[in-house]
Formats: structure tokens, C-alpha cells, sequence
């Protein structure tokens, strides 16, 4: 087991009733669950966020915590929240990672692996490391 270690979950939904397909913008919410599985205690203390649409169009997003908090998770928490974007398009990726602080102040990266964002409805259910 690794000694700095989070795995991210994530679950995807499209929004029709948020979306203007007309306009285009596709509204999608995304569900991440952030688990710590090292063996020390540690901070969730900023995101950074790469959002492309399917045209191409990225995105980059970066700020302190998630939902306007920082988690800090004992080995074994887990941390659960929704957020969401807007695409120009029907479908995209996201990708990222997670900056973290241990207890003992070492610093580590928690990557957020690609995933997919889809209007045609297909939530599917992911365990990225």
C-alpha cells in the first residue's frame, strides 16, 4: 500500500432539463467520490481540471478544494460530492488531478483519470488511481 494515496471515483449525468441544445450548451453533473487508501491522513487542498468538448475546446480549471471545502481524510474516508459543467457539444472529457497535503506535510498529486461526458444518457460508473 502506498504511503500518500487517493482513488477517485467518479459518475457522470447529463442534464437535459439544464441544457439548450439549441443554443448548444449541454449541461452534465458529475459525482466524485475521493477515498484516501495510503496510510497516512491528508488534505484535499486544491483541483485543476482540463475540460474538453468534443470539438475540441478545453478548458482549464483550477482553485482551491472542491465544493468550497478541503477534506481532510483519515486512511480509509472516503469525501463525496457533485459539481458540474457546460459543453458547446453533446459529449467531452475531463481529466485532472487533486493537490494534497499528508499530516506529516508531504505533498503529493492524486491523479483524476479521463473520463468521458456523454448526452446520450449513459451513466457509467468509474474507479480511477
Amino acid at each position: 500500500m502506498a504511503q500518500y494515496q487517493f482513488s477517485v471515483r467518479v459518475q457522470t449525468r447529463f442534464l437535459p432539463e439544464q441544457s439548450e441544445p439549441g443554443e448548444p450548451m449541454y449541461a452534465f453533473a458529475y459525482t466524485i467520490t475521493v477515498r484516501n487508501t495510503g496510510q497516512v491522513a491528508a488534505q484535499l487542498v486544491a483541483r485543476h481540471w482540463i475540460i474538453a468538448d468534443a470539438r475540441g475546446h478545453t478548458e482549464e480549471v483550477k482553485g482551491l478544494g472542491v465544493v468550497g471545502q478541503q477534506p481532510l481524510l483519515q486512511p480509509g474516508e472516503a469525501f463525496e460530492y457533485t459539481s458540474g459543467c457546460r459543453l458547446r457539444t453533446a459529449s467531452g472529457t475531463m481529466h485532472g488531478s487533486y493537490f494534497c497535503v499528508a499530516e506529516d506535510g508531504a505533498r503529493f498529486e492524486a491523479p483524476i483519470a479521463l473520463f468521458v461526458l456523454d448526452a446520450s444518457g449513459t451513466d457509467i460508473p468509474r474507479t480511477l488511481h
